[in-house]
C-alpha cells in the first residue's frame, strides 16, 4: 500500500509500505480520506515523544471496510481503541482509560495510508449519501462536541442565554462554535488570528469573527462560556479576562505550556475551569448522527488533497499559508 511515512522533524514521505493484517476483532479499512491535526503537526515538528519515526500518523478517517460480513460497508472511524474490561471503560468514560491506544502512535500505525486496522466496535456505519470527506470530520467534531457539552454542564444557565467565545478557528474552534449552535447558542463569537482562516469562517459559517487583540475583543468579564481551543499563554489569559463571574473556561488546546490562567480571578469570583480531552463513545455516535442529519453547517470549510501531496500540505498548515480550517488527504488520489 502507498503511505505518508514521518521519518523525524519536518520530513516526511509517499512511499510503498507492507500491507497491515486485522487482528482478531479487528476489521481493515482502506482509507478514502483523512484529516491532518494539530497532533499530526506536533508530532511532525518532533515534540511528542509518543510518536517516534518511522511511523505512519494520521487518525482522522473515513473509507470502507474490506473484507469479512461487513465488506464494502462505508464507515467513519473512532481512533480511541480501549480495552473495553477497563473501569473507565464500564462507566462510559473510555478516553480517560490507562489502557487506551490511539492509530497514529505505537504500537498502531495511523491512516495516512490506503488501509487500516481498527477494533472492529470501533467503526461507525455512515449513511451513502454522507461524503466521505465529511465523514472524516467525525473526529475533530467529535473532540468539539464533547468539548462544548462538558461546559454546557457546568453552566448555570441555559446556553440560549449565554454568550459563547471560541478561541481558535482552526478545525477543532470552528467546529465548537458549530456545535454551540446545535445545542442552542444564540450569541457565539469566534477569535482567530489568520485572516485567511477569519474569512473563510465568515463566508461559510456566518459567525462574528475577530482578530484578537484589537478594539473587537470581547469586553472583560462579559462572557458565560470561553472555549479555548487553542491552549497558549495568550488565549488562557483572554479566556481569563473575558470570562464572567461563575463563568465557564473549557481548556482543549494542547500547546506546551501553563501561564496565562489567572487563578486569583478564578479562585475570587468562582469560575470554572475545566479540561476536555477526545471523546467518550456516546459523543462520537452522535457527533456523526448529526453529521448524518447535516445538522452542523455547510461543513466546506476544508481542502482537498491527495495522499501524495501530504509533505507540501504540511508545509503549508505550518506556514499560514491556506485559508482551509482542515486540509484533508484523499488516498488514491
Amino acid at each position: 500500500m502507498k503511505a505518508l511515512v514521518y521519518l523525524g522533524p519536518n520530513r516526511l514521505v509517499h512511499r510503498d509500505e507492507p500491507d497491515p493484517v486485522p487482528n482478531p476483532g479487528e476489521v481493515l479499512v482502506r482509507v478514502e480520506a483523512v484529516g491532518i491535526c494539530g497532533s499530526d503537526m506536533h508530532a511532525y515538528h518532533g515534540h511528542d515523544s509518543r510518536r517516534p519515526p518511522p511511523l505512519i500518523l494520521g487518525h482522522e478517517a473515513a473509507g470502507r471496510i474490506v473484507g469479512g460480513p461487513w465488506d464494502g460497508q462505508r464507515v467513519t472511524i473512532n481512533p480511541l481503541v480501549v480495552d473495553p474490561s477497563c473501569p473507565y471503560a464500564i462507566e462510559g468514560r473510555w478516553h480517560l482509560s490507562p489502557s487506551r491506544q490511539i492509530i497514529s502512535m505505537p504500537p498502531r500505525a495511523g491512516a495516512f495510508a490506503e488501509l487500516v486496522t481498527i477494533p472492529e466496535r470501533n467503526v461507525v456505519a455512515i449513511p451513502d449519501d454522507l461524503p466521505i470527506e465529511m465523514a472524516a470530520l467525525a473526529e475533530p467534531i467529535a473532540v468539539a462536541w464533547h468539548a462544548v457539552r462538558l461546559g454546557v454542564e457546568r453552566l448555570h444557565q441555559p446556553l440560549a442565554a449565554c454568550r459563547t467565545v471560541v478561541l481558535g478557528g482552526g478545525a477543532i474552534g470552528l467546529a465548537s462554535a458549530l456545535v454551540a449552535r446545535l445545542f442552542g447558542a444564540r450569541r457565539i463569537s469566534l477569535g482567530e488570528p489568520n485572516p485567511l482562516r477569519r474569512r473563510t469562517i465568515g463566508e461559510h459559517e456566518g459567525f462574528d469573527v475577530y482578530a484578537p487583540g484589537g478594539a473587537t475583543d470581547p469586553a472583560d468579564n462579559s462572557v458565560d462560556l470561553v472555549i479555548d481551543a487553542v491552549g497558549a499563554d495568550a488565549t488562557r489569559a483572554a479566556a481569563s479576562a473575558m470570562v464572567r463571574p461563575g463563568g465557564v473556561i473549557v481548556h482543549a488546546g494542547l500547546l506546551p505550556g501553563t501561564d496565562g490562567l489567572d487563578l486569583r480571578k478564578i479562585t475570587l469570583q468562582e469560575v470554572t475551569l475545566t479540561g476536555t480531552y477526545c471523546y467518550t463513545p456516546t459523543d462520537f455516535a452522535q457527533t456523526v448522527a448529526a453529521l448524518a442529519a447535516r445538522s452542523l453547517g455547510t461543513l466546506r470549510w476544508f481542502e482537498e488533497r491527495p495522499l501524495a501531496g501530504g509533505p507540501g500540505a504540511f508545509a503549508d498548515i505550518d506556514a499560514g499559508a491556506t485559508p482551509a480550517a482542515k486540509i484533508i488527504l484523499r488516498c488514491g488520489a
